[in-house]
């Protein structure tokens, strides 16, 4: 786990327990409402129990060129493509805006690019594929804002284009037949714009129906897979689509999901947005990252039952196939940085690779900055060309770093905290310094970790799972309660799962009580029974032979009463020096050690025959103020560099021959002493 400046929300206890008598809800379900900022009336019940209702499309800029120019093709029998992506918002974009076609009648096709060889978006072999076919006009869904010199080359082989995307336009917009963007810059009225691609193309569908609520009859489970794996916020507009789509997945209405959920072991569940989040979603997507997108298309519209089971199946393969090959390129990453150790002081990791499966380097992404709490963007080489996936930490906006570093790149695209790049590889070194001098221009903030509330370990009953409850459906913007509990002790620990997990026991007062730890070893766990910690934790719902239990799973962990601004401006203040950037002198005279504090640092590892857990915890042990922390980092340089200890992979250890050396020789300490940039 990433080191994380922990914040609590803050709201007033009083105007909770008025908000739950004048409205008739449970004290700690409009408490937890507060945090979020839903208190009034209104606010409350339209959150609870009805969302906000879809708005009028035409309020979209170019809807009614949109609709009209679809329109005239359905009447004139012109051959329509829609053309999609190969991730699950693209999919399910796809999916539904053909089946609604094809049942209008329409002479419509689709066509989603393959991700090793076409990549994302449209490309000119694309579009003269589709002339051949005699296509007269393409509507995008989940891609196309981009497309301006394909759009014009569309154009002139004849064929129209109705763009409706939902990603950032730059600054030339396609001269297309419509654009359906809600980011377009234009004052149209929108007061709610944050939907996934497949929920503009629900707003082009309801245009063109005229009747929203008919449109959700028939598509809410499609929409609502597609809007939960593009992790889009799920307030306002996209609530209400999600609570009415996770309905029509309970009553198992479609054919293809019913065999998807039953491959993956699923059936007979009831479904929330966790469960599409990490059993269909994912599974949608492995089939465009591990080959062809179209398999998980034809699931979702295929109407036999047999069909439907045997390319489930094959989805749930390319799952497994995704999960081997996600592993594979977490290692080689992990080479990557073990023999480049100097990038984990970047503001911004980047790392690149020979012939990394791009279906899921995003997903390593994503591991990479929930492991290192910084931005981190995975580049596969394939020869001279590559490309490459990002992800951010709140905060920083990964499209504008890469807008800011666009002369270095052949394309680029996505979102404030995931996007997408492609590159030329001589110029991979240059874009990395790049986009870390942006970084450091703009301030990077520490990736935070945000709680609801604390708790009392001892209130902690099943009867919050029902307060909880009212709060479904999760996700982004709506994030599942995280609480507090702080100032527990660590008792007992206990490996689990062949020793991938924790099983751990904490008391408080005389309350004890069980807490998960998943993905950590017993090697991993820096933690010994008797400290006294702070956990950041989430309570979900245990059943088992009928018993509903309350499941605590810790998210991270702390020593009690850490000051985490005071770690993390110390961890930064060392790698802005590891990197080479100009320090002042007062910074230089925090990070230079005295001779009293590197003979400690030595003193404990070599008591304790090395040490393999990272400055704060060395503190910790040491008995050593964490105002120290960057000298300490610094302490264990010099020691490393005088050959005092050894370093491998981040763990200490003493060498073989005890060896003296005068600190004097140290070139670190000369440097800092002198005042020259460090060595």
């Amino acid at each position: 786990m990433s080191r994380k400046l922990w914040k609590i929300k803050g709201y007033d206890k009083d105007r909770a327990a008025q908000t739950a008598q004048e409205c008739g809800i449970d004290p700690f379900a409009a408490f937890l409402l507060g945090t979020r900022g839903i208190c009034e009336p209104e606010d409350v019940d339209a959150f609870l129990f009805s969302g906000d209702e879809p708005c009028d499309p035409f309020l979209i800029s170019d809807m009614e060129k949109a609709v009209l120019r679809i329109e005239r093709a359905i009447a004139e029998s012109e051959r329509i493509t829609v053309f999609g992506d190969y991730d699950a918002d693209g999919v399910t974009s796809t999916a539904m805006v053909y089946s609604y076609l094809e049942k209008n009648a329409a002479n419509v096709g689709y066509y989603i690019p393959d991700r090793a060889v076409e990549g994302y978006g449209m490309s000119f072999e694309a579009i003269d594929r589709l002339a051949a076919e005699g296509t007269q006009l393409i509507i995008t869904v989940d891609n196309g804002i981009s497309a301006v010199k394909e759009t014009e080359y569309a154009k002139a082989l004849g064929i129209d284009m109705v763009i409706t995307d939902h990603h950032r336009a730059g600054d030339t917009i396609p001269a297309a037949e419509a654009v359906v963007d809600p980011h377009r810059d234009s004052d149209d009225g929108l007061e709610f714009r944050n939907w996934a691609g497949v929920g503009v193309a629900f707003k082009l569908l309801c245009a063109l129906e005229g009747d929203a609520d008919a449109v959700l009859s028939d598509y809410a489970d499609i929409i609502t897979v597609g809007t939960i794996a593009d992790i889009v916020p799920l307030n306002g507009e996209n609530r209400y689509i999600v609570m009415r789509g996770l309905e029509m997945l309970n009553s198992g209405n479609r054919i293809g999901v019913d065999a998807l959920l039953e491959a993956a072991g699923m059936a007979q569940k009831d479904m929330n947005s966790s469960s599409v989040a990490f059993a269909i979603a994912p599974r949608i997507n492995a089939a465009g990252r591990m080959g062809s997108a179209d398999r998980a298309l034809r699931l979702l519209l295929c109407s036999d039952a047999d069909e439907a089971k045997l390319s489930a199946t094959e989805i749930c393969d390319a799952n497994l196939a995704r999960q081997s090959a996600e592993q594979k390129i977490s290692e080689a990453v992990g080479q990557f940085i073990r023999e480049n150790p100097s990038v984990l002081c970047d503001r911004v990791l980047v790392v690149d690779g020979e012939g990394w499966h791009q279906g899921v380097t995003g997903i390593v992404a994503s591991r990479l900055v929930e492991k290192y709490g910084k931005p981190a963007i995975v580049i596969s080489r394939e020869g001279d060309s590559a490309k490459g996936s990002g992800r951010s930490i709140e905060g920083f906006s990964l499209y504008d770093a890469l807008s800011v570093c666009s002369d270095i790149l052949e394309h680029f695209g996505g979102h404030t905290l995931a996007a997408g790049l492609s590159i030329k590889t001589e110029n991979i070194d240059a874009f990395r310094r790049a986009v870390n001098e942006y970084a450091r221009a703009a301030e990077m903030p520490f990736a935070s970790l945000v709680m609801d509330c604390k708790l009392n370990p001892a209130s902690i009953n099943p009867e919050m799972l029902s307060s909880l409850a009212m709060l479904e459906p999760f996700g982004a913007g709506n994030p599942q309660p995280l609480f507090g509990l702080y100032g527990v002790k660590l008792v007992g620990i206990q490996p689990v799962g062949n020793g991938k997990h924790l099983r751990l026991t904490f008391a408080r007062a005389e309350t004890r009580f069980i807490a998960m730890l998943f993905g950590v070893t017993p090697e991993e766990f820096q933690y010994c029974a008797g400290d006294m910690l702070d956990l950041a934790v989430r309570v979900e719902k245990n059943e088992y032979m009928g018993e509903v239990k309350v499941s605590i799973h810790i998210k991270d962990m702390r020593f009690s009463g850490t000051d985490d601004r005071l770690v993390l401006d110390g961890i930064r203040l060392y790698e802005t020096y590891a990197s080479g950037e100009t320090i002042g002198e007062e910074q230089r005279e925090a990070l230079t050690p005295s001779r009293e504090l590197i003979g400690a640092v030595y003193k404990y590892l070599k008591s304790n025959g090395g040490f393999k857990y990272g400055a704060e915890a060395l503190c910790k042990r040491a008995g050593i103020d964490l105002d120290k922390l960057c000298a300490v980092r610094v302490s264990l340089d010099v020691l490393c560099e005088l050959n005092l200890i050894t370093c491998d992979d981040g763990r200490y250890a003493m060498p073989p021959e005890e060896k003296k050396t005068d600190l004097q020789n140290s070139v670190i300490l000369k440097s800092l002493k002198g005042g020259g940039m460090n060595g």
